[in-house]
């Protein structure tokens, strides 16, 4: 059977066990756990040891606690990505099994962030690294046009620092960059084409 939150393919074998792992929670349980999964997919760092909290009276392992994780994870992020509506995932998840006030709560929390949640996969589809943090400073050098001339011409140059996250490696890599004038507007010139260039695909 073909489900939407799939992109119309199969449910996969491990989220449907899942689906009887989450049942065994309360359903205001499941609604707490699938709020701290939707914020992780907005970026936010996930807190296992609250999440564990919430699966206590359940009676879980360490590894089930994190498959529910994925398992939500999963169904709130590929129902976002394939544009699914509430109502229809709601009715999926019940026809996987998963009861109906389990569904709902779900559901309310996919319905809350699914926005949030779709404009975060957009912006870092096939991207590998992203700029997290410029800093910036100019500093006046000193040179001698020719060696020994003891005439000391001073110039600016621009100092920059970049932070770059590293999306596949996932770590963060700093940048310095010294640029003279003529660079900096060259580099400021390179970039306004490329922007524009990227505008006109939109």
């Amino acid at each position: 059977m073909r489900f939407r939150f799939c992109g119309d393919l199969d449910c996969p074998d491990w989220i449907l066990a899942e689906i009887n792992t989450l049942a065994r929670m309360t359903s205001i349980k499941v609604k707490q756990l699938c709020q701290q999964v939707a914020k992780s997919l907005l970026g936010e760092e996930i807190y296992y040891e609250k999440v564990k909290k919430l699966a206590s009276d359940s009676k879980f392992e360490v590894g089930d606690v994190k498959a529910c994780v994925a398992a939500v994870a999963f169904v709130l992020s590929s129902s976002a990505r394939h544009g699914v509506d509430e109502e229809a995932l709601g009715s999926e998840l019940q026809q996987l099994g998963l009861p109906r006030e389990h569904s709902m709560a779900i559901c309310r929390v996919y319905r809350d962030h699914v926005a949030s949640i779709t404009a975060h996969l957009q912006s870092s589809t096939l991207r590998l690294s992203r700029l997290q943090h410029v800093q910036w400073r100019v500093d006046v050098a000193s040179e001698c046009s020719v060696p020994k001339e003891s005439e000391v011409r001073m110039h600016p140059e621009v100092q920059l620092s970049l932070d770059v996250r590293d999306t596949v490696a996932d770590k963060s890599v700093n940048h310095r960059l010294v640029l003279s004038a003529e660079q900096l507007t060259m580099l400021i010139s390179d970039l306004k084409r490329i922007s524009s260039q990227m505008d006109s695909l939109q």
